[in-house]
């Protein structure tokens, strides 16, 4: 239900609120006064088309704020996947639009997209006005409000999984054909780049040690000469230069007089070790001497080469070998699943025949379930249509095959009507009376509005082309749809906006040498002063109030 709405410099509305209760709350004012401003910034906070020509001249924006409580669970689940839960139960709504076009949309003070604004719109407010049946009740709008009538959400459910599974199949089917081609040549590719690794032999690490070891070889001249000089030093020196020989020397001396010195026995066993373990050193390091006679320069070259490459396959398939090999794999994993689709293509067609004969058991369903409900609500809105003085009209829901499955199944649905004896059934959409048309809206919502989730419905000036009798009628028929859902009314008709609930004036005044609309809740005289003035004559009389007087009572 709508609890507030509130306006910020949007046309000639500088600032306005209107608080909303349950119930029939109509709208009166003269005409341009700004009534349908007031409506078009309503649809503007459920998801409407806005533009920047709506931003009142000289402000830096324009900003229409709606708060809506008893939140239905299916917007409280679409806020919830969104990350904005609802705590206290009320949803405020919140749109702003700048000059330059840029707008600024927030539920609950979080940031929503315009998408997910409409998705929440359309279940809080349902707006409705005469032309909307050469707008809204055609095609798929008919089945979906049929399908609501219906209300057998099971079998909907069954048909719209079952038809979503055979779009996939029927989708990778038709992709495979369309790109035999141009999977033929990924096959010659994908085929040329295996080829192109696997020639190569590639083995993790490589690169690397192949690095490693050219360096090596750029430098085994001094290498050699290190080791040789480290080797002899160590070991290798004549007359007993070596470091192993000393250390053995210094041993066997301190040894000659540990008998007398029994401290250096220690020591000279230390000595003796560290003559063994430079000897071992001296081994390890000459194991690094190349001592072959061969060029080196041979065996770089061919390292180059292989470096070469290798760096030539990392230009086309990864920044190092590891990466050439993952791409290697994906490639072949790719290849395979080339290869494989025609047995895939095979199997899609399988299972596109066993889903779409499973679908069309679910389409018998539904077909029965619409043509049962097309009867129950024909008949429904008939009875309607005769209350409000259309007692000779013919209405149909038709449900006729379309000869292929669809989203909603395999029926055309279409709203159908022959406003005179002996005329023929045509679509509602070709039906030229304003005065028929806002009937046969109001008989459908009527009988559709216990299906409708939305908890406000609007009706902009529906009462166009209709007066006396059928006005009151008309407006006995929105009191009982207020029973349901709150319903707010734009009208003309002081037959209906007699019995609302709650009556708003709007005025458009000069102020400050600026147009600007405000709205003003009525009480019991001021309701008198404006049915009287909608009753009409250029000036008020007595007998126009007393007239207003007994609507208001309720007398005629």
């Amino acid at each position: 239900m709508l609890e507030t709405l509130h306006i910020e410099n949007v046309a000639v509305i500088k600032d306005v609120t209107v608080n909303f209760g349950e119930g029939l709350t109509v709208l009166t004012g003269e005409t341009g006064a700004g009534k349908s401003v007031i409506i078009d910034c309503l649809n503007l906070v459920c998801g409407a088309r806005a533009s920047k020509d709506m931003v009142r001249a000289g402000e830096d924006r324009a900003t229409v704020e709606a708060v809506f409580d008893r939140i239905p669970e299916n917007v409280r689940l679409l806020l919830s996947d969104f990350g904005c839960n609802i705590e206290d139960g009320e949803l405020v709504l919140s749109f702003s639009i700048f000059p330059d076009g840029r707008s600024n949309i927030r539920a609950n003070g979080k940031s929503v997209t315009k998408s997910l604004l409409r998705q929440i719109g359309k279940n809080l407010v349902s707006v409705c006005g005469q032309d909307d049946a050469r707008v809204r009740y055609t095609g798929e709008v008919c089945t979906s409000m049929l399908d609501s009538f219906a209300d057998d959400s099971e079998v909907f459910d069954k048909y719209g999984s079952s038809y979503a599974e055979l779009q996939t199949y029927k989708n990778k089917l038709e992709q495979i054909k369309q790109n035999d081609a141009s999977l033929r040549r990924e096959k010659d590719m994908l085929e040329y780049q295996i080829r192109d690794i696997d020639s190569k032999k590639l083995r993790p690490g490589e690169e690397e040690a192949l690095e490693e070891e050219k360096k090596k070889l750029g430098s085994i001249e001094k290498i050699n000469k290190q080791v040789a000089f480290s080797y002899k030093i160590l070991h290798g020196a004549e007359k007993g230069g070596a470091a192993s020989f000393l250390l053995a020397r210094a041993s066997s001396s301190v040894g000659q007089i540990s008998s007398v010195v029994p401290e250096l026995a220690p020591v000279a066993e230390r000595l003796l070790d560290m003559s063994y373990e430079v000897t071992d050193l001296a081994e390890k390091i000459k194991e690094f001497e190349d001592d072959s006679d061969k060029d080196p320069t041979e065996r770089i070259d061919r390292i180059e080469s292989r470096l070469e490459a290798i760096s030539s396959l990392k230009k086309r398939y990864g920044q190092n070998i590891r990466e050439i090999l993952d791409f290697r794999s994906q490639a072949a994993q790719r290849l395979d699943e080339i290869e494989n689709l025609d047995s895939i293509a095979a199997q899609c067609e399988e299972k596109i025949k066993i889903i779409e004969k499973q679908a069309q058991i679910y389409a018998g369903q539904l077909s029965g379930l619409r043509k049962e409900a097309a009867k129950n609500a024909t008949e429904k809105v008939l009875e309607v249509l005769k209350f409000l003085d259309m007692p000779k009209v013919n209405f149909e829901i038709s449900v006729e095959p379309s000869g292929q499955l669809g989203a909603s199944g395999r029926d055309m649905v279409d709203f159908m009507i022959a406003a005179n004896p002996g005329e023929e059934l045509k679509a509602m959409d070709s039906v030229a009376s304003g005065g028929e048309l806002s009937r046969v809206t109001l008989a459908l919502r009527n009988v559709m509005n216990e299906k409708d989730s939305a908890g406000c419905t609007v009706y902009d000036e529906i009462d166009t082309g209709i007066s006396g009798k059928t006005s009151r009628k008309m407006g006995l028929m929105l009191k009982n749809i207020s029973k349901n859902v709150q319903v707010i009314c734009v009208t003309h008709s002081a037959q209906i906006a007699t019995l609302a609930d709650e009556h708003y004036l709007i005025q458009k005044n000069v102020t400050d040498g600026r147009a600007q609309t405000t709205v003003k809740r009525l009480d019991y005289e001021g309701r008198i002063e404006e049915t009287a003035r909608i009753l009409g004559g250029i000036k008020i009389t007595e007998a126009q109030r007393e007239a207003a007087r007994q609507l208001l009572s309720g007398s005629n």
